[in-house]
C-alpha cells in the first residue's frame, strides 16, 4: 500500500545553487576530456602526464604506429594518437543589469548582490581548507567562518585599504571577542607537521643523551651539589645574625629639618676626632 508523504517545500537557496551550478562548465577529470583543465591541477595519481590538458584522438592505421615514433622527439604513449592545440577560452558573457535593491525579489537580490561575492569567497575557502588538509583530518585549526569573514571584509568593493587587515583587527570582531573570548588552541593544532616532527625528535634525542650512564652520573652529582649548596644564602644570613644581631636592619636616615625640630631648632655641629678628645 502506497503511503502519501508530505512533499517538502522548495528551498530558495538550493534552487539558486542548482541554477548557478548549471551555468558553469562541467568539470571532467578523465584524460580524454581534459581540454579545459589547468596544469596547476595536475595530479599524477589521477592523470596521464602525456595526455593531460591536450586535445587528442586515436587514429586507426594499417601499419604499426610504434615504428614511426622517435623517442628523442615524442613519447611512445603517443603512438596512434593525433594531437592539436587547445582552443582559446571564450570570454564570459557580460553580466545582466542589476535590478533595483528596494523593488527586486529575494531571488534577484541574492543573484545580483549576494552570490557574486559570496560564492567566490566560498570557493576560495574550500581551496584553503584543502591546503589545511581539512578533508583528511578530523581536527584542524582552520575555521571556515573566520576565513569567510576575513575574505569578505578584505574584498569589500567600497573599501580599498583592507588588504592587510587580519581577522583580529576587524572592529566588530574585536567587540565580539571582548564579550566572548576564545580559549587558546592546543599545540597539536597550532604546530605544523614539520614543527611537531622536529620537537618530537629533539625530545627523543635528549632522552637518549640523558639515558647515557656518564650523563646520569653527572646529573646525580649536580643534584647532590644543589642539595648541599641550595641554602647557602640562608646559611650566610644565619651566621651574621649570630655574630652581629641586627646587621641587616637599615640605619634610619633623618633629614636636617626633622633633627632641628626634635632638638628645638638647635644647630647640629660636627667636631673632628681631635677636638672631641
Amino acid at each position: 500500500m502506497a503511503v502519501i508523504v508530505k512533499v517538502p517545500e522548495k528551498n530558495l537557496w538550493s534552487e539558486i545553487c542548482k541554477d548557478f551550478d548549471s551555468r558553469r562548465p562541467p568539470f571532467r577529470d578523465d584524460d580524454e576530456q581534459s581540454v579545459r583543465t589547468e596544469y596547476v591541477d595536475f595530479d599524477p595519481s589521477k592523470h596521464n602526464p602525456v595526455f593531460y590538458g591536450k586535445m587528442h584522438e586515436k587514429v586507426l592505421a594499417d601499419a604499426d604506429p610504434v615504428l614511426d615514433i622517435d623517442p628523442a622527439t615524442s613519447h611512445p604513449a603517443c603512438a596512434g594518437f593525433a594531437f592539436t592545440e587547445k582552443p582559446p577560452a571564450s570570454p564570459p558573457p557580460p553580466p545582466p543589469d542589476a535590478p533595483n535593491k528596494d523593488k527586486c525579489s529575494p531571488r534577484e537580490y541574492l543573484e545580483h548582490y549576494i552570490f557574486p561575492w559570496l560564492l567566490p569567497a566560498i570557493e576560495d575557502m574550500l581551496r584553503q581548507a584543502k591546503k589545511e588538509k581539512c578533508l583528511e583530518r578530523k581536527r584542524t585549526k582552520f575555521n571556515a567562518l573566520d576565513y569567510l569573514t576575513e575574505t569578505l571584509y578584505k574584498k569589500n568593493p567600497l573599501h580599498k585599504d583592507r588588504e592587510n587587515v587580519t581577522l583580529e583587527e576587524i572592529p566588530f570582531v574585536k567587540e565580539w571577542l571582548k564579550d566572548h573570548p576564545r580559549p587558546p588552541l592546543p599545540l597539536s593544532l597550532i604546530w605544523t607537521e614539520d614543527e611537531a616532527t622536529q620537537i618530537i625528535q629533539n625530545y627523543w634525542r635528549g632522552f637518549l643523551v640523558r639515558k647515557d650512564p656518564e650523563v646520569q652520573e653527572l646529573r646525580q652529582w649536580q643534584r647532590e651539589w644543589r642539595e648541599e649548596t641550595g641554602g647557602i644564602q640562608d646559611k650566610v644570613s644565619q651566621f651574621w645574625d649570630k655574630k652581629m644581631p641586627g646587621w641587616d636592619t637599615p640605619t634610619p636616615n633623618a633629614s636636617e629639618d626633622q633633627l632641628n625640630k626634635e632638638e628645638g631648632n638647635a644647630p647640629i655641629t660636627v667636631k673632628s676626632p681631635s677636638q672631641q678628645t
